[in-house]
């Protein structure tokens, strides 16, 4: 049988059979078409409006913290992080720029960014041990040298990754165990994807090389990270679409490597999607039970992006080694979901549940709810406050502990 081109009921019961594992069972890949039906009825498309300063004073954190905006006029920032020297590096896929932003006066907010990179669809970024900062763009992945605050030309490490569009922002980080980790989404909603490589957590060496599948079943995992006291590997998933405004969960996986978790055949707790247009040969029950469930689900369609760990002393210290996540926003439940930042709570490096952190981009209290901000990227600034942005009206929110 060519297993790159068996299509229907004999290949997804091939596919169910062999369990998803490894070797050679890489080769059994679909063919790109829906699992599901595209549900109708109860969309809700969320307006998005201007961050006037009067919205703006109605965001909340929890008592204690204060709230300012410390960036303005970025077009469409995703992804941040903090540098050596204290600089803000933000990624601009729209404009495929790397922004740099300091505050160099010391009056709280940050003077006009500087360019210091162009990559064609840059998102992810991520700087490690100071000395080097690695860039992700769809199929690529590449390093650069940190001096300060001057960023050297980058060095392509990884090429030939999925270039398909659909969840095509990537994001990357150098683990604990030094090598480099790298998110590829699904190319569709519920499908079994063409290349092998879709929905998936790739790891590779530091250089890049020796690319491999480390984690399987993930649909769309922009925001990881790991857990600063047990180096535990932590992961935010987005739920499928189409079964209704509370069905899937958005999904935090303890990512171990070899583990599969469910997409596109499962989702929650092992639950089996309803099948459209395959009919399974054996039991998607029995492949529910080789996949490895969530540890905690959180509202569907908030659409996690950012995930950082807490991991400095200007918060309280009950904020210590939890995790706070940036929710974008539904894009089409009704009603809105999201558009707020939330915290992860810990204890003894196992989370215990989320609570909000910073909410009020979501006005829901009206005849036609509306958002002002969406939430992106997140970065712990050089003195401990959080970065939050906001990816619709180029803002970067500072949210600092006042008492």
């Amino acid at each position: 049988m060519n297993h790159r081109t068996a299509k229907g009921v004999g290949l997804l019961g091939l596919f169910l059979a062999a369990g998803c594992a490894g070797g050679d069972n890489e080769m059994l890949v679909g063919d790109g078409q829906s699992l599901l039906p595209r549900r109708q009825g109860g969309q809700y498309f969320t307006p998005i409006r201007p961050a006037t300063p009067e919205r703006i004073a109605t965001l909340k954190a929890p008592e204690g913290f204060a709230i300012s905006v410390w960036a303005r006029d970025l077009g469409r920032p995703r992804i941040m992080a903090c540098g050596p020297d204290g600089t803000i590096y933000v990624t601009c896929p729209a404009t495929g720029e790397v922004l740099a932003l300091r505050d160099a006066d010391g009056d709280g907010a940050a003077e006009p960014p500087k360019t210091v990179v162009r990559l064609a669809d840059v998102h992810g970024i991520s700087i490690h041990e100071g000395k080097r900062m690695y860039l992700a763009t769809v199929g690529e992945a590449f390093v650069c040298d940190l001096d300060g605050g001057t960023v050297g030309p980058p060095r392509r490490i990884v090429t030939g990754m999925p270039t398909a569009r659909g969840h095509h922002n990537r994001t990357l980080a150098i683990g604990p165990d030094g090598r480099l980790y790298l998110t590829v989404g699904s190319t569709c909603n519920c499908c079994w994807e063409k290349n092998p490589e879709n929905a998936t957590l790739l790891v590779a060496e530091a250089d890049g090389s020796n690319r491999r599948i480390f984690a399987r079943g993930l649909r769309n995992t922009i925001g990881f990270g790991w857990h600063p006291q047990t180096s535990t590997l932590w992961g935010m998933d987005h739920g499928i679409d189409w079964l209704g405004p509370d069905t899937p969960p958005e999904e935090l996986n303890r990512i171990e490597e070899g583990k599969h978790y469910g997409w596109p055949f499962v989702y929650g707790d092992r639950q089996p999607i309803p099948l459209e247009r395959h009919q399974a040969v054996g039991s998607l029950k029995d492949f529910a039970k080789t996949t490895t469930p969530p540890v905690l689900g959180y509202q569907v369609h908030s659409s996690p992006i950012a995930m950082i760990f807490y991991t400095q002393d200007h918060f309280p210290a009950e904020y210590s080694h939890d995790a706070f996540v940036a929710f974008h926003g539904s894009w089409n439940r009704k009603p809105p979901t999201g558009y707020k930042v939330v915290r992860i709570r810990f204890k003894q490096g196992r989370p215990t549940g989320f609570e909000d952190f910073l909410t009020g981009f979501l006005v829901s209290d009206v005849e036609r709810p509306f958002a002002f901000g969406r939430p992106a990227g997140l970065a712990v600034m050089a003195d401990g406050s959080l970065l939050v942005g906001d990816d619709t009206n180029g803002l970067l929110y500072r949210v600092r502990y006042v008492r």
